[in-house]
């Protein structure tokens, strides 16, 4: 079986993506740090494995993807009978439900989630002011994504069904930067969307991922 190979930075949310569903499916990898400071993932040997010069790349043997979101898709098939069941196999209506929950999470909570926690994260690390028209702007947009979540979640325990699949776990890096933030209020104010969130940064898995940025 050819090495499965990460390439990436444990403060990427994109990263920390793949490396939590890597460790749910209790797939060995070798983890390849991209110094991002230095514009390593600029280089034109990086370039190779991902041309538009971001985190995360993978590779398996001559098979090389990136973009997060694909990578797991692929990870969750290849190793299917290995670790977390992350998918919901079956009937076609119960693979497009947790499509659907997939595109949510990259189309209606990501750009509201991301904007936020490039603004209250990540902004005072780089010594930047945060623009408080742009966080109160996808503030609003991020709480109405959630007062959709807190509807589903009254029905089921995650969001697609009642077991963990990809659909929640997408969600956890932009989620777990914005517990550090003042948007935690937007979590914290919804019964059914705070007990998911505790539920889903309280996995081992998760563990695993966020133990590696203090190496």
């Amino acid at each position: 079986m050819a090495v499965t190979k990460v390439h990436g930075s444990p403060v990427s949310t994109a990263t920390q993506r793949l490396l939590a569903c890597l460790y749910e499916k209790k797939v060995e990898f070798e983890f390849v740090p991209v110094n991002l400071g230095a514009g390593e993932h600029k280089s034109e040997n990086y370039l190779s494995l991902n041309p538009f010069g971001q985190v995360p790349a993978f590779e398996e043997g001559d098979f090389k993807l990136f973009e997060s979101r694909a990578i797991t898709h692929y990870v969750a098939h290849e190793y299917a009978d290995k670790g977390t069941q992350l998918l919901l196999p079956g009937s076609n209506k119960s693979m497009a439900t947790l499509q659907l929950w997939k595109e949510v999470e990259a189309h209606q909570f990501d750009p509201a989630a991301s904007k936020l926690v490039w603004e209250l994260a990540f902004k005072p690390i780089f010594g930047m002011a945060t623009d408080a028209a742009v966080v109160e702007e996808n503030e609003a947009k991020l709480a109405k994504v959630l007062d959709v979540y807190e509807t589903q979640l009254a029905k089921s325990k995650y969001l697609a069904c009642d077991s963990f699949t990809l659909a929640d776990l997408h969600h956890l890096p932009n989620i777990q930067c914005l517990l550090m933030t003042s948007a935690k209020k937007l979590f914290d104010s919804r019964p059914h969307v705070s007990a998911w969130v505790a539920d889903i940064t309280a996995r081992p898995a998760w563990s695993k991922v966020l133990a590696m940025q203090k190496q």
